[in-house]
């Protein structure tokens, strides 16, 4: 496992990533999680980890055209979003400390995927995929989000919480960050 580095905390708030076999629901509880801490006045970012080629604008539009021409970074901003596009050219993933360092200000930074980095994770785990439990081997597993009973002999100070009950899911995790709101919509720090 990779350690990461994290970068200080006013930044981006704690940092949790969502960890699971695919097909487990990570996504589904992070827009959950999302919906829920947002509502609550709290400023979220998001960390995704694909393997897979990212296309996020179409083939011969602009953007596309001046990032296949070969700029490092083409940014796209409209009076809706904005979006960069950096273009690794075969250079290495960066890290992800480094993603961390790139984003806005938030309350709390989730993360999905990125399992072989340490830092704390909340593990998704449906026994019914077929797949061994990451939690057993990876002590930076801090709760386990789940299905299926909380099994009997689990790590001491391991959470075990029940897929279903969002309600519970969003409490640990407004627990566990110590989450109030420090970052309001407009983006400035509170001191």
């Amino acid at each position: 496992m990779r350690r990461t580095e994290l970068p200080a905390h006013r930044a981006t708030g704690p940092v949790l990533a969502v960890v699971g076999w695919s097909g487990s629901g990570k996504t589904t509880l992070l827009e959950q999680l999302v919906a829920g801490l947002s509502g609550a006045g709290l400023r979220i970012n998001i960390v995704k980890h694909s393997h897979h080629d990212i296309e996020l604008e179409p083939p011969r539009k602009d953007s596309a055209r001046l990032r296949l021409a070969g700029a490092a970074e083409v940014m796209i901003a409209s009076p809706y979003r904005i979006a960069i596009m950096h273009e690794l050219r075969a250079a290495p993933e960066p890290p992800l400390a480094e993603l961390l360092a790139r984003l806005s200000p938030a309350d709390l930074t989730l993360v999905e995927g990125y399992k072989w980095e340490t830092l704390p994770k909340l593990e998704v785990h449906r026994p019914a995929l077929g797949k061994p439990a990451l939690y057993l081997d990876d002590a930076a597993i801090v709760a386990v989000v789940s299905d299926v009973v909380r099994p009997a002999g689990l790590r001491p100070g391991m959470d075990w919480l029940d897929l279903n009950d969002i309600a519970a899911v969003l409490d640990w995790v407004g627990k566990w960050s110590g989450a109030d709101p420090q970052v309001p919509a407009r983006g400035v720090v509170k001191d």
